[in-house]
């Protein structure tokens, strides 16, 4: 064992039991007595339910990424990362094409060994809770396209990286950047015309009052707003949730049809008001931004690595190439991700308070956003005390008791 090995294999358990802690302490801070904000709003007995969700997907998730993290390591240690190098080498194929098949495979193996974990999550754990609407047909149809298309777009990049890696020298990293911030602003586009059709069905809202009460909204804070669509949700699940995609003429406005059937207009509109409070003040645009600088650290970091033997030997290679460079050197920079990680989410916290004051201020009605976010708490049985080194780790979006403090202040 190497330096680089001790490094990777150190930072891989370290940060499983830091994953652990938070998780067991999240369990700890479950508490019985339903807090009084949400007297009125949360049945006892679906708060103890929810409680009890809490605790099974804990366990499930400690269980899957422990059971990932052997696999990981035994893989590593018997030799599997030299052993399947080797006789994808065997097949005498121009590098790119073997780094294809390395990636594939590998990806193929760990989508082979994850598929019961998401056969339990679906068809025990949600169908147990309540939340459950997927049909066998669905799941294995989504797997299919799922497959169809990492094997495309995940495939595409990769070969690209692999181009520049290998023929573009020391300024490879800068072409890789540059190439992938290309496609991260190309597939703004492409995501909500080609690739969201794929899993659900998207229609416009049919006109009424709802759609009035949005489109009025949207002129009193003069924002274009080009299409509100509903989505078949409860297609799959239960759960409500509304979200924001695309840019320019693909931008949209997404409410789930299972939220529909839950608010009535004035929290709707206070949903979008909070959406629409992330689009005006450029929180889009500043997370990409701040997902491309991650990945320029990535690639510069990666050029001074990617051949350096030691790594190679940490995993027991026989030979050197530029596609286990990728993979390897993505081990050694988990600590760095893991830290980049938590300040992302962070900023993502920040972000989610500025856009409730958004739309406190805009709308005027901080009740009822306050109402809107109980019930979605209630429906898709949130835990409403989670611990605050979970949240640290975790959490993209403050605590519910925390955001509705926040606004009852302004």
């Amino acid at each position: 064992m190497n330096i680089y090995s001790f490094i990777i294999l150190t930072a891989l358990i370290g940060i499983q039991v830091l994953e652990a802690v938070s998780q067991l302490l999240n369990l700890k801070a479950l508490v019985p007595e339903l807090p009084r904000e949400f007297e009125g709003v949360y049945d006892p007995v679906e708060y103890g339910r929810s409680q009890r969700y809490t605790k099974t997907h804990t366990m499930f998730d400690l269980i899957e990424s422990f059971f990932d993290l052997i696999v990981l390591i035994s893989f590593w240690f018997l030799g599997g990362f030299n052993w399947l190098d080797v006789w994808v080498r065997s097949g005498n194929y121009h590098p790119i094409v073997s780094g294809l098949a390395y990636f594939g495979i590998l990806t193929l193996f760990k989508y082979i060994y994850s598929l019961p974990f998401s056969i339990y999550s679906t068809f025990v754990i949600e169908e147990k809770f309540g939340f459950n609407k997927t049909t066998v047909r669905t799941f294995i149809e989504d797997n299919l396209k799922m497959v169809f298309l990492t094997a495309l777009l995940g495939g595409s990049i990769l070969a690209g990286l692999l181009v520049f890696f290998e023929s573009a020298g020391s300024l490879a990293w800068l072409y890789g950047w540059a190439g992938v911030t290309v496609f991260i602003i190309g597939i703004q586009f492409i995501v909500p015309a080609w690739i969201m059709p794929l899993f659900n069905k998207f229609t416009p809202l049919e006109d009424g009052g709802l759609k009035s009460a949005i489109m009025d909204y949207a002129r009193s804070v003069k924002f274009p707003l080009q299409g509100i669509f509903k989505m078949d949700g409860s297609k799959r699940s239960t759960k409500s949730n509304a979200f924001f995609t695309g840019f320019g003429k693909n931008k949209r406005i997404v409410l789930f049809d299972t939220l529909i059937e839950k608010h009535p207009a004035k929290e709707l509109v206070s949903i979008l008001a909070h959406e629409i409070g992330h689009y005006k003040k450029k929180h889009i645009i500043k997370g990409m931004m701040i997902n491309i600088l991650q990945i320029g650290i990535f690639f510069y970091l990666l050029s001074f690595f990617i051949s350096r033997k030691e790594i190679f030997d940490a995993f027991f290679m026989s030979n050197m190439s530029i596609y286990a460079g990728f993979l390897f050197f993505g081990m050694l920079f988990a600590p760095i991700s893991f830290v980049l990680s938590i300040l992302t989410q962070i900023f993502s916290r920040m972000n989610e308070y500025a856009a409730d004051r958004f739309a406190v201020e805009t709308t005027n009605d901080p009740e009822s956003l306050i109402n809107s976010l109980k019930k979605l708490a209630v429906s898709n049985l949130s835990n409403l005390t989670p611990h605050p080194f979970y949240v640290f780790l975790h959490f993209s979006h403050p605590p519910l008791l925390e955001r509705i403090a926040s606004m009852k202040q302004k």
